[in-house]
């Protein structure tokens, strides 16, 4: 090639890079919503003001209720599009038609559950004030898409488009919302898969009850299930005794190849079933709530705090907004896909929400019919399945057909985990098969979620909202309120079902659905729901802990969350008789572990040849659960922590359900009760032929966590960090599984806390899918809210990103280091000062 040519292909190619880059530039810039100026919109009833403060936090001026929901679809679209378009394939099953065959076996679960489904029944009965708003919700949706200059990111790189908006999409994304936050069917598929292995007195060590309360009396549904030969190597065993000696063999993990070829729903399906569903009752995925009466406030006014605990993502669940329209005045956290504030203040009361974790689920084992697996068995004998096809669009694959069956209870949920036929059943051939079908509350379709919440957005006292909460079905929340008069309150709205009192189970374990004492008798009346009102010591908390006082007369649950957060925060308030609202946020802000205090005298005691060790076990000197991001003695605790129950508890669980379960719970109560008693039978490694005490364990872990420590931050103790393996990571979908995108798309901060501290940061025992690592954090303060029910110009919000989900826009991360130092913006700050940005939306003519 001469030298005149290379210079032409040179120049050319330049040429091109600087086309590419303007178009990028241009792109980049288009993207962008438009937040000032004048806009025409059709389904606009009259002119509608969009004021964005500096924060990019959106004031919603509207002249009807209607058309500030449409406002909100219109913010909710420019600002968020690509979240509600992942909200809308999680809750219609349609992940798969976007990401590829990996997202198959969720979408397989949804569609089996119904989600869509059942969000079409509602919608089908939902009364005129939720009709309306869900209606002009997807209008202003509608609108900003068909309006759209250019697609966010997402969409052009994954070749999508955005689809219009519709009711059954905001519906569909309240019901996975409520699968969240209350699915506790996993913990009864669980306790079936360890009854195949354990004794239930061996799996109630496991999985202990809530502090303080005896082990449920229940019948023995090991003894039960294995009774019905579920699993082919239980028939005619009984599995270790529950007190047997230290080193007697669980057998049933002694030989790994001992679940080989089993048919139907055994181990391997149960396995399958649980590894697909989506987790849920995960240890610090709960919330915070307090409220003190004007007694106990420096302002002689009530306060009220919150920060609910969810996953992180990027960008953040949550979205702030205000609304000013006739009746409404309202601002705090809206939720991209729902016409609504779901937490926030308005002109009389604040509210903010901790989850319950009712037991609204049940899952029954259905029989099948010997010769006729279209049957199961009822009460009144044999009935026919219910079925429907689904067909399930894969990216770059063919579609996948699926029948979905359902029994009188619900959807036959182990049709999830079956291998491409639908009359797979749980148990050995030549015998009764068995099914898995699931009853929940938030599949039920006479509920109006919108319509109670545009009424507690509109409350203007605490026996209001009271009042307009009793019609709330899913998910069951603790909902702290105050209100300008003086009033507080903390009640647990939500459906929660009545058992009946020969039912033997009471939830903890799936039922045999063929009798009829396992079926719900209705519901708790709504009067009779836990509640505190005005209480004489001036103020309420919860943090997720058992709200049921003794001798309460219904069951609401076992799985309330471990009780130190609630301690602590308690501990902090009764330090001193008034607050103000600084001393709330230093008390969001507190990382004060009181589950770490529990185990640390057993770590002091370790005993170590480590090289290490000396520096370590200095560190450690006065540490007091402290969980400081710039120390090393927390991240010695954790490393401790992660290796010891792995010790103690892997070889009789087995890796597959030890790993599942470190998604969701991290052992600490059963470690905690192991060590308490010594037991050898736990602390015994089986897969050796010495018998290894607690004291051993607890030495060898120490030694295994500085190895591991070593390898991760070298060898100087003094140098080692808690923020530089607890970083919070808050995920991007898709791109963060994706190397190349993840640092563009994700947000990571290195922080404090741990999963007990009242600032979670949940510690990720497991390591994650993605990067390998230990002790992320994606679980925390979704957002944090304060609350000043004398003056709201002094209440204060934040959440842990920003408000766009744009990557390069100025509000994509802007709140994010706030959120690190717990800090907050203003909810109510003075209209029209800089940084101010106001767009006039007209209808279209």
């Amino acid at each position: 090639m001469s030298a005149r040519w290379f210079r032409r292909l040179l120049t050319l190619l330049l040429w091109l890079l600087i086309a590419a880059a303007i178009a990028g530039w241009i792109y980049s810039r288009r993207v962008l919503p438009q937040t000032e100026g004048s806009l025409s919109l059709p389904g606009l009833g009259a002119e509608l003001r969009i004021e964005r403060d500096g924060h990019g936090i959106p004031t919603i001026r509207a002249a009807s209720v209607r058309d500030a929901m449409f406002g909100l679809g219109v913010v909710h679209a420019q600002d968020r599009l690509w979240q509600m378009e992942t909200h809308r394939r999680i809750g219609a099953g349609r992940l798969a038609e976007a990401f590829g065959e990996g997202a198959l076996d969720t979408d397989k679960f949804i569609r089996i559950l119904g989600v869509r489904r059942a969000a079409a029944a509602q919608w089908a009965q939902i009364g005129p004030a939720g009709r309306e708003a869900l209606t002009a919700y997807a209008a202003g949706v509608n609108a900003v898409i068909a309006q759209l200059k250019a697609r966010p990111p997402e969409f052009m790189l994954l070749g999508l488009q955005p689809e219009p908006w519709t009711p059954q999409d905001s519906l569909s994304w309240a019901i996975m919302m409520a699968l969240d936050l209350g699915a506790n069917w996993q913990a009864e598929v669980l306790r079936l898969r360890l009854a195949m292995q354990l004794p239930k007195a061996r799996i109630d060590e496991l999985m202990p009850p809530y502090a303080g309360d005896p082990v449920p009396a229940t019948q023995d549904y090991a003894a039960f299930y294995r009774s019905l030969k579920l699993d082919a190597r239980q028939a005619g065993r009984t599995p270790p005794d529950a007190h047997a000696n230290a080193h007697a063999s669980t057998s049933l993990n002694a030989n790994p190849n001992a679940h080989a070829g089993l048919p139907g729903l055994g181990d391997a399906q149960l396995q399958r079933l649980l590894a697909l569903a989506p987790e849920s009752e995960i240890d610090g995925l709960g919330s915070n709530s307090w409220v003190l009466a004007g007694t106990r406030s420096s302002t002689g006014a009530p306060l009220l705090a919150s920060d609910p605990h969810l996953k992180l993502s990027a960008p953040a669940l949550w979205y702030f907004a205000r609304i000013v329209a006739p009746g409404l005045d309202v601002a705090g956290a809206s939720m991209p896909g729902l016409p609504s504030i779901v937490m926030g203040q308005n002109a009389h009361i604040a509210w903010g929400f901790t989850n319950t974790g009712p037991d609204v689920q049940d899952t029954y084992l259905e029989r099948l019919h010997a010769s006729d697996p279209t049957q199961y068995q009822t009460p009144e004998g044999w009935a026919r399945f219910e079925t429907r096809q689904e067909q399930i669009a894969v990216r770059g694959g063919v579609p996948v057909s699926l029948t979905v069956r359902s029994t009188r209870h619900g959807p036959v949920v182990s049709d999830a985990a079956a291998a491409g036929v639908a009359d797979e059943a749980l148990g050995p051939k030549g015998r009764p098969g068995y099914v898995l079908a699931l009853r929940w509350t938030g599949l039920d379709t006479d509920q109006d979620i919108v319509a109670t919440s545009l009424a507690m957005m509109a409350a203007t006292s605490v026996e209001a909202f009271v009042q307009a909460s009793s019609t709330w079905v899913a998910p069951m929340q603790n909902m702290a309120v105050a209100d300008r008069e003086g009033h507080i309150a903390l009640v647990s709205p939500g459906r929660v079902p009545r058992r009946q009192p020969d039912n033997d189970l009471q939830g903890l374990a799936p039922a045999p659905g063929w009798d009829a004492r396992y079926d719900w008798a209705g519901n708790v009346p709504v009067a009779e729901l836990p509640q505190v009102r005005d209480p004489a010591k001036g103020y309420v908390a919860n943090a997720n802990q058992k709200i049921t006082p003794p001798g309460y007369p219904h069951f609401i649950s076992h799985q309330w969350a471990l009780p130190f957060r609630h301690q602590r925060i308690e501990q902090m308030i009764d330090a001193k008789p008034r607050h103000s609202l600084d001393d709330l946020a230093v008390m969001h802000g507190d990382i004060k572990s009181l589950a770490a205090a529990r185990l640390l005298p057993r770590l002091l005691q370790a005993r170590s040849s480590h090289p290490l060790a000396g520096a370590a076990l200095q560190a450690l000197q006065g540490f007091d659960g402290t969980m400081a991001a710039d120390k090393a003695a927390p991240l010695i605790f954790w490393a401790w922590n992660r290796q010891l129950s792995q010790r103690v508890l892997a070889d009789e669980v087995g890796a597959p359900i030890y790993e599942r379960m470190l998604g969701q719970r991290g052992y600490f109560d059963a470690l905690e009760g192991v060590l308490a008693r010594d037991d050898g039978w736990w602390c015994d490694d089986k897969a050796t032929p010495a018998v290894e005490g607690c004291a051993e364990q607890v030495n060898a872990a120490f030694s295994a966590a500085l190895d591991e420590l070593q390898a991760l931050q070298g060898a100087d103790v003094a140098a080692w960090q808690w923020g530089r393996a607890h970083q919070a990571r808050s995920e991007h979908r898709p791109f963060s599984r994706v190397k190349l995108l993840a640092r563009w798309f994700e947000l990571r901060q290195p922080v404090g806390g741990d999963t007990y501290t009242v600032n979670v940061s949940r510690v990720g025992l497991r390591a994650d899918a993605t990067t390998g690592e230990f002790y992320l954090d994606e679980h925390g303060p979704s957002l944090r809210g304060l609350y000043d029910l004398g003056d709201r110009g002094r209440s204060r919000i934040v959440h842990s990103t920003g408000q766009s989900g744009i990557p390069w826009s100025p509000q994509y991360r802007s709140l994010a280091d706030t959120w690190r130092q717990v800090g907050y913006v203003p909810l109510f700050p003075p209209a029209g000062g800089s940084g101010w940005q106001t767009l006039v939306l007209q209808p279209a003519r």
